[in-house]
């Protein structure tokens, strides 16, 4: 059993010596440092040869002395050496409050984070969408492997679940725009006119953004929250471990349905923010569903139903990845879901209307303004 800790003071050759016994410990250490008080140890040299066992609080006690005094330790054991010089790495000096950092460069360090990390997020996108591709030319090759069902399925997710709230938000925001549209319109008596600000707005934007944009939120959330979940729980992982190509079987059923449905949810958005326009200027103008109907034949041209038709499913595309992307980036905790899903939702909104304004410019460009 280790005895309680001690010292005594000797002098050898001129020079003060401290021998420490026993156990140098929070246990046996007892009152030590009060009777070291007195004691006047400048640069005196400390003798551990008899110390049976030290603690972080008995080298703790060593390391002061050290740092107080200029004493100089001998007779300790390697073992005792390293714990008085770990010791001696955490006496730091510990900031109550951090330093006051000036705005500008707070906002300047929050913009250059931001860069970085949308730096980041564009480039495991890149390598996320050559991943994809690996596995479409996989399935290709070996189409035992299409997963016919979890497209299906998605199919029902995406496209059929979202009909009643893509139609409806078509619906009111066609007439929205004949109500705003007939009220500037009315001024110069160009009523008339109300029709072709439905027609081509619906048919050649608003209907596939606005449609890119709720399923962002309805399904790319989905994306994101589930796959999440899954690697969360390991499933992921599992899938991986018993040969089972998580991209196979999570991300291109989704993306697959998303890109084929797209065009289809889009075209059906137009229509009912059409049919939402002329059902207002038919109570409220008094234009009659034959001659509206007549009117947008004859102002809309095939080229804006063709803009919705190409730019859709490269939305669809952009949506399912952004999900997916996200989903497989959850690590840690659940709260970690919840941010991968914000972020899948604002990432692919983001992407969506960058890519229409791209759209918009190159398809003014080759005479389908």
């Amino acid at each position: 059993m280790n005895s309680p800790a001690d010292v005594s003071l000797s002098d050898e050759g001129g020079r003060r010596v401290l021998r420490f016994h026993g156990a140098l410990t929070l246990r046996r250490i007892d009152d030590l440092p009060q009777r070291l008080g007195p004691i006047g140890v400048d640069g005196a040299r400390i003798d551990l040869t008899d110390v049976s066992a030290m603690d972080t609080v008995g080298a703790w006690l060593i390391h002061r002395l050290v740092r107080d005094h200029g004493a100089e330790v001998t007779g300790a054991s390697e073992q005792q050496l390293a714990l008085i010089e770990e010791v001696g790495k955490a006496d730091q000096m510990v900031k109550m409050r951090p330093d006051r950092t000036p705005p500008l460069y707070r906002v300047l360090d929050q913009i250059g984070t931001a860069t970085i990390l949308a730096g980041r997020n564009l480039v495991g996108m890149l390598g996320f969408f050559g991943a994809l591709l690996i596995s479409t030319w996989a399935v290709i090759t070996h189409p035992r492997r299409f997963r016919f069902n979890a497209v299906v399925q998605q199919f029902e997710v995406v496209g059929v679940h979202a009909l009643p709230i893509i139609g409806l938000m078509s619906f009111l925001v066609g007439i929205v725009i004949a109500q705003q549209g007939a009220v500037q319109l009315r001024q110069f008596g160009a009523e008339v006119f109300t029709i072709n600000l439905i027609g081509r707005s619906a048919i050649k934007e608003l209907g596939v953004l606005m449609t890119a944009i709720m399923v962002a939120g309805r399904s790319g959330s989905a994306f994101a929250a589930q796959i999440g979940s899954m690697k969360l729980n390991e499933e992921v992982d599992a899938m991986r471990t018993i040969g089972v190509s998580p991209v196979e079987a999570l991300v291109l059923p989704r993306v697959l349905a998303t890109v084929l449905l797209m065009p289809m949810l889009g075209f059906y958005a137009a229509m009912m923010a059409v049919l939402g326009g002329g059902v207002f200027t038919w109570l409220s103008l008094d234009i009659p569903p034959v001659t509206f109907v007549q009117r947008i034949r004859e102002v809309v041209p095939m080229t804006d139903l063709w803009q919705t038709l190409i730019k859709a499913p490269v939305f669809g595309l952009i949506i399912a990845m952004a999900g997916c992307f996200q989903g497989m980036q959850v690590e840690g905790n659940a709260e970690s879901v919840g941010l991968r899903t914000t972020a899948a939702v604002v990432q692919a909104i983001f992407l969506v209307i960058v890519l229409d304004a791209f759209f918009a410019v190159f398809f003014t460009s080759i005479g389908w303004a």
